[in-house]
Formats: structure tokens, sequence, C-alpha cells
């Protein structure tokens, strides 16, 4: 019976009347998956609820059993998905019902156009869960207790989907959840039993709990959604639907493709397929089972490390925990899974998770068979691999840092943009760079940019096309951090080519060699001039004989920050030392060969600014005084005209 109480109206948070809004028109056409959903979170609810009991088995109350119970009335258009599960007091209500608590939430949903395709593949990367019941129902009520609250303190939830919900407090005889959708008129076909039957054989045959159902006698029910027992008459019927075992458990013969796809939908809640997994039970000295997936799109909120990640951790088939991140590394937090142990014990804890050496033994396997999959995908299905390194290969390139065991491994995995194909597709691997090496070639060259365009019309690629030699494109936010961890490959060393020194005498012939050493002499005063001249802006000024087309180029010195990992450091408030480039010039470019004739100092003065400020540009950099320089420019070309 519900009490007589204040009913409470609340708003919705913006963003779940934005998802509400975006789910019902983007998923229609898949719109049966609300019923998977529900039953993965009554599982969800079930597993912790058990977990909980462990610690204090007087929650269980009165009702030992744990399922998941689907009812249907038909006429009067409600299919209810109750839980005996851990329940929600209040708060939780509030919470759980009516927000969204990812971090990026809004920006995320700001990405969302509508058109229905893309918004769907955006929901994918969110994930749909309860909201996905407004697809087939115009209005929801929720009926919810924790185990030890009084009956009578039970809540109850009720929203049309409309941007507002009603809170009010009902009775509740057993423990957990019940939701009962009043279906749309055209979405009846949810409340019959066949279709129902196979929904769940389909979606949620792998729940390890029991997923019952009445069989066709359609009975009456209460206004908290349960059945009404009619005195003289028989109870009501319920049929177990699922196989109720596992799936981690079967032997990978006993599971169909299907059947892991569904299971990947269960415990990750996305909305496609999974892209490949690997299924493993490992005994021994270690005892214990791995399921382990790939998903084919990042989630929004990927790049976000502070983001709970991990995977899905059970002990001898007991759930422990959500997310338990001390099995993978932090590169490899894309993946979802399960790992269910003999070795831990049921009171296992964050903490001792931390420093249990069984647990670095598990990782290190783990991990190994992670890298060893996706190793596996890029030999086999290399289309299929740079899909997948589209949507993962930044997080990917963490992984020199924080992996010295696995850096080698990789390092082959990673895919860069390349002067080989001059495309900003990532799709050129280390090995195959080394096969095209030049006769006599011994460093891998690269460079790194702020954006693909800027690296590949940099200056400092001059020469390299000139000799047919290859650069690496760099222009990911992680690369320069990156290089700063991974010093060679197959035995190349790594170089930037906008770093240092650049030796490339044993590309050039001799009469080239002499010919530059007296080109040096010619400019030895003038390069004294200019580096007066610029002795505030630059740390030397020197002849270069890698450019061939520009004047001018900037090169830092081998320890120096480059300036896109100095953009990214002071985005996040990191105050960075000044530092000065050296400026190089063309002996062979006619503005150089002219400045090294002209005797007019100002106009020298106004010049050399030029060259170096062009410099600046051409590497995507910012003036401190642009009025300056297009001052400077109107000048020599008012003279110039002249």
């Amino acid at each position: 019976m519900t009490q007589e109480t204040q009913k409470e109206t609340h708003s919705f948070q913006t963003e779940v009347k934005q998802l509400l809004n975006l789910m019902v028109h983007s998923l229609y056409s898949n719109k049966e998956i609300f019923l998977r959903e529900l039953i993965s979170n009554a599982s969800d609810a079930s597993d912790k609820f058990r977990f909980k009991a462990l610690k204090d088995d007087s929650l269980y109350e009165n009702q030992p059993d744990l399922k998941v119970t689907i009812t249907f009335n038909k006429e009067a258009k409600t299919l209810t998905i109750a839980d005996t599960g851990i329940g929600m007091d209040k708060d939780d209500v509030i919470s759980h019902l009516g927000t969204i608590a990812k971090s990026g939430t809004a920006e995320f949903l700001s990405n969302m156009t509508g058109d229905e395709k893309k918004d769907s593949q955006l929901i994918g990367q969110f994930g749909v869960g309860f909201y996905s019941a407004f697809i087939v129902a115009d209005e929801v009520t929720v009926v919810t207790r924790k185990p030890g609250q009084p009956v009578d303190e039970a809540t109850q939830w009720i929203s049309k989907g409309d941007g507002e919900f009603t809170l009010e407090t009902v009775s509740k005889e057993h423990r957990g959840t019940s939701i009962t959708l009043h279906l749309k008129d055209d979405e009846v076909e949810f409340a019959d039993a066949h279709r129902l039957r196979g929904l769940v054989r389909k979606y949620s045959d792998h729940i390890s709990i029991p997923v019952e159902m009445i069989k066709e006698a359609t009975p009456e029910f209460d206004d908290e959604g349960n059945i009404k027992e009619v005195e003289g008459e028989q109870p009501v019927e319920f049929e177990a639907v699922n196989s109720a075992t596992a799936l981690w458990t079967k032997s990978r013969s006993e599971v169909t493709d299907e059947e892991y796809q569904e299971f990947y939908k269960h415990i990750s809640h996305d909305y496609q397929d999974a892209l490949t997994w690997s299924h493993n039970k490992v005994e021994g000295k270690l005892e214990y089972t791995s399921l382990l997936y790939i998903p084919a799109m990042a989630p929004f909120d990927m790049y976000n490390r502070d983001q709970n990640k991990g995977l899905k951790l059970y002990v001898q088939r007991v759930f422990i925990m959500d997310e338990a991140e001390q099995f993978l590394p932090m590169y490899l937090r894309f993946i979802k899974g399960v790992i269910d142990s003999n070795d831990l014990s049921l009171n296992v804890s964050r903490e001792i998770l931390q420093s249990d050496k069984t647990i670095d033994s598990m990782r290190s396997a783990l991990t190994k068979r992670v890298v060893d999959m996706i190793a596996k995908m890029a030999k086999k299905d290399e289309t299929k691999y740079l899909e997948f390194y589209k949507q993962f290969g930044q997080v990917l390139k963490e992984g020199p840092a924080e992996d010295n065991t696995n850096k080698e491994k990789i390092l082959n995995l990673l895919r860069f943009s390349s002067t080989h194909t001059d495309s900003e597709v990532q799709d050129q691997a280390l090995k195959a760079y080394v096969e095209r090496m030049k006769e006599g070639q011994d460093k891998i060259y690269y460079i790194t940019a702020e954006n693909f365009i800027t690296g590949k019309n940099s200056p400092h690629l001059e020469v390299f096309r000139k000799k047919g030699i290859e650069v690496l494109i760099l222009s990911d936010r992680v690369d320069e951090w990156m290089m700063g961890y991974v010093h060679e490959f197959d035995g190349k060393s790594f170089q930037n080519v906008a770093k240092g020194q650049l030796d490339l005498t044993k590309f050039e012939t001799e009469e080239e060699k002499k010919e530059q050493e007296s080109t040096d002499k010619n400019f030895e005063s003038l390069l004294k001039q200019v580096k007066e001249i610029l002795k505030e802006e630059v740390e030397d000024v020197r002849l270069t004989y890698r450019l061939t087309d520009s004047p001018a180029c900037l090169v830092l010195s081998e320890n120096d920050m480059g300036a896109q990992m100095r953009k990214i450091m002071e985005a996040a408030g990191q105050k960075m030392p000044e530092s000065k480039a050296t400026l190089e010039l063309n002996p062979e470019h006619p503005l150089v060969a002219r400045l090294n004739t002209e005797s007019d100092d100002q106009r020298v003065s106004d010049l050399s600014h030029i060259l170096f400020e062009q410099a600046q540009l051409a590497e995507g950099g910012q003036l401190k005084d642009p009025a300056a320089y297009v001052k400077r420019l109107n000048t020599l070309l008012l003279s110039l005209a002249g």
C-alpha cells in the first residue's frame, strides 16, 4: 500500500533531457535493446548485493534467492522487470535516475547533431543504460528498497521522460528494484510472452543469475508492480528463461560469437559489437579465467586518465568490484572484460590489490595477452587494425613510457603519417620504414608538429625530400612526450630533424662538401652581424644545407622542449623557462644572398628580423610583435618597388 506522503517533483539534469531525446529518436530502429539494458542493470544490482551480503548475511532478510523476474500485462500495456539486488534509497534514486555523473557529459552531448547514424554511434561511446526504457515506454515507474531499510520507507520514482520526475515514499515488502514500463500504444509487442522469451535468450542468456518470466497467464498487479495473489487461485507460475551460467566459465567451444558479443554489451553497456576478444583459462601456479574485449569505438572520456576504468573482478564466481584498474596498465584502459580468480580472498579490497604479488603476476600476464591480441589483429587484418588504431592509437602511444617490458612490441604496433605517402592517415609502421631506409641510413628521422599540415610543409623536410629520405610526421598531442621515452627501434636511433645539428654528409658528394666549405667562409661576417642583431631572440645563427626552398628555419638544441610540448605544459598551468632556438640561414636562397651583399645596416636589421619571424611562422609559432613584423615587411616591399 502507498503511504500518505507528499509527492516531490524534480527536474532532470539538462544532459539527461538531451540524452532521453536523442536516445528515443536515434535508437528507435534498435528499440529491443532496452530489455537487455534493464536486465543487465538488474544483474549488476544482484552481484553487488551478493558481495555486500558476504559480510552480513542478515541482509538476505526472508528472501534468499537472487533473480530477475519479468512480468507483463498486455491489457494494461505494462512490462515489469524486478530484481532482488542491492536496491536504492531516496538519495541513490535522485543520483542514479536524475543525473548523469560521467565527467565531460555536456561536451559529449554537444557533439550530437540529430543525424541518426552518427548519434547512434556517439550513444555507443556513452552507453545506453536505464534511460533506454523510454524508447518503448511513455511512462516509467521505479519502486526500490535497500536491504535493511524499513519496508515502509521504499522510494517510488515516476517519469514520463519529459524533463521531470516525481518521488514518493511507499511500502515494498522485498528488497531490490522493480521497474514498470507503461508501454506506448505501438509497443505492446513487448508485453508478449513469446517475444520477451526470445529477447531474453538472444541478449541475456549469459546472465549468471536466473531470469524468470511468467507463463502465458496474465496476473494482476498492485500499485508497486507486485503481483497480486488472488485468494483461492493457484500462485502465478514462473519459468526460467536463461541458462543462468556465467559465460566466462564455459569453454570457448561452447560459446558462439553472438553470445560473446552479447556478453560484451552486458558488461560494457556499449551499443556496438566489440572489435575482437580473448577468452583464456590459466591453470597451474595461478588459477584464473579472463575474458577481454577490444571495443570498436573509443568512449568519449577515454583521454581522461582520472576516469574510472578497469575489469570486472570476480573471485570464485562471486562479483567483487567493477573497474578494478590494477590488472592492466593505464595505456590499455580501453579494454573491457572480466577476470575471475581462484587465488584471491573474497574480502579483497582495492588497497590489497595494489600491493599483492599475485596481482602483479596476473597483471603482467594479462598485459602480454592484450598486446599479443592487438598484434594478432594487426598481422591478420591490417584494414581492421587501422580502424582500431584510429580509435585507440593515441592511448597506445602512452605505452612505451609506461611499459618497458613490452616496449618493443608496442613500437611495432604504432602507426604514423610519413613523407612516404604524404597522407594524414596514420598507417605507416616502423618496421616498414626501416625496410625502406636508404643505403647508409642509420637513423629514423621524424618531426613533431602541432598538426599534420604544419609538419608536412615544414622547411626542415626540404633536404629530405630532395634526397629521397623518408621522415615520419608526428602531430598527435602525445607524440613529443612519447618520443622522450623512445630512443631506438630495430637497432636504429631516432632523430628529430628540427633539433640539433643535422649531419647528412654521408649522402653528399665530395664536390658538394667542398662547395659548402667555401660558402661557409663567404658568409662568416654576415653570420656574426645577424647574431648581434638578433641576440635577444636566438641562441646562435649559422648556415644550413637542410633547406632547398626556404630562406631560414629555427632549430632547437637536442635537449630543448619542442613547441608542441611547451604548449601542452603551459595549457596545464605550468610556467616554462624561456629557451632560444638557433636560426639557420639557407645561403642558396636569393633573400639570404641579397642580405650577404647589403651595405645598409638598417635594411640588414629589418631583413634579419623578417627572416627570423618568418621562420617562427613556418613552425606554427606566434610572433611577439606582429605589428612590427608587418611594418618591416612593408618597408622592405616599398624599397624593392622603388
